[in-house]
């Protein structure tokens, strides 16, 4: 089987997998990343939601060979406890976590909307989060959790 390049989280990552096998079973399998987590199977409920360039996508159903020579970051490379992300603190302090099963897959659509507009309208935040599937109702305070992160990272 050929051999899969990308950088996974700033980490150069040499995958050698069958080149259809999709990114979120590469992940959860042989790399041993839980935050990205399986929902639907079909790219519908966002929770497998990882980062391609600078662009949100669903693991789930992006295959492998098409990462090659590409940027992929996982909520693992967003931030972690010692640093966190202003998202990540931004949604403890709105207190927008539920169960939190689909809040990896939420943060990852906010961080590439962040990525790509640093000052987003509520409707703004509103589409980007739109394919994010959330059973707590917590979206109200997730989209002010993101307007709360896109101003503290303005502020820097």
């Amino acid at each position: 089987m050929p051999k899969i390049q990308f950088r996974l989280n700033g980490v150069e990552t040499d995958i050698d997998a069958d080149p259809d096998t999709s990114l979120l079973s590469i992940l959860r399998g042989q790399l041993g990343m839980t935050g990205p987590h399986f929902g639907c199977g079909a790219g519908e409920c966002g929770a497998c939601n990882v980062i391609v360039g600078d662009r949100v996508v669903t693991a789930c159903d992006t295959p492998l060979w098409s990462l090659a020579d590409k940027d992929v970051t996982t909520i693992e490379g967003l931030g972690d406890a010692q640093k966190p992300h202003p998202l990540q603190r931004a949604f403890i302090a709105e207190q927008a976590l539920q169960c939190g099963y689909c809040v990896s897959g939420i943060l990852m659509s906010a961080a590439a909307l962040l990525m790509r507009n640093p000052n987003p309208t509520d409707t703004d935040v509103r589409a980007a989060l739109d394919r994010n599937l959330c059973r707590c109702g917590s979206h109200n305070r997730m989209v002010r959790a993101v307007l709360r992160a896109a101003a503290e990272m303005h502020a820097q």
